[in-house]
């Protein structure tokens, strides 16, 4: 019976041994990383809009990505690590008409861009640790189950011609609604023809207070309320 109780006493040491380390290694070690801020093709194809011009009717299609970043602290520690999450459920659309004649300017209207929350991943790396196991907490901190999605509406923004050649800055103001709550928000893009589509990546900052969402919470971290959502939109005409 002794030795019974020595072996189980050995091996419950054992376990938790065991989650000491790896809970070191997940909070307290350097061996993190997250990918970069989503962004345009770096070589896109010919842009063959730039003969036809970018008027029409344009649809989000595949190689789309939405998602966010949002900082993470880890007790003990003094950098901060940034958890990133995407999805590639994103559907939507804009319009574009031209503005000159001679196609040196460009307005898009009617722009709906919608997100399935409920896809969100992690795809940013901790040693030792799932962090895909976060996503659980994302949704219910987003109550993903009454709220599915995430949508951007604006209804119209401007576009220099020259997209049709080479990358342009974009600014435009619209409504993000998330957790049933809209928001007036700006997004700072960057926009490009490639070949048959238009490419369109950028970011917009968000306080998740404002949307009624707290901060997720989990043993050791402490999450920033401050997130930057990302995107990266490929349209084609439809």
């Amino acid at each position: 019976m002794r030795r019974n109780l020595i072996v189980a006493a050995a091996a419950a040491a054992a376990v938790i041994l065991l989650a000491l380390v790896g809970g070191y290694v997940y909070f307290f070690s350097d061996l993190r990383s997250s990918p970069s801020t989503l962004g345009l093709s770096a070589s896109p194809s010919p842009a063959a809009t730039a003969s036809t011009g970018l008027a029409g009717t344009w649809k989000v299609t595949s190689g789309s990505l939405a998602g966010y970043r949002v900082q993470e602290l880890f007790a003990g520690e003094t950098v901060k690590h940034v958890a990133v999450a995407r999805t590639s459920n994103v559907s939507g659309g804009i319009a574009v008409s031209a503005i000159s004649a001679d196609g040196s300017g460009y307005a898009v209207n009617g722009i709906i861009l919608t997100v399935d929350l409920s896809s969100l991943h992690s795809v940013d790396q901790v040693a030792g640790r799932n962090v895909t196991q976060r996503d659980g907490v994302v949704s219910r901190q987003l109550s993903v189950q009454q709220f599915p999605s995430a949508t951007f509406t604006a209804t119209s923004a401007s576009v220099p011609g020259m997209v049709t050649t080479t990358q342009v800055d974009l600014t435009v103001a619209g409504k993000l609604t998330i957790h049933g709550v809209s928001k007036d928000v700006t997004a700072s893009a960057k926009a490009q023809a490639a070949g048959d589509t238009i490419e369109i990546a950028g970011t917009m900052a968000i306080n998740m207070g404002d949307y009624g969402v707290t901060p997720p919470q989990a043993p050791f971290v402490t999450v920033d309320p401050a997130a930057t959502i990302e995107f990266k939109i490929v349209l084609v005409r439809g």
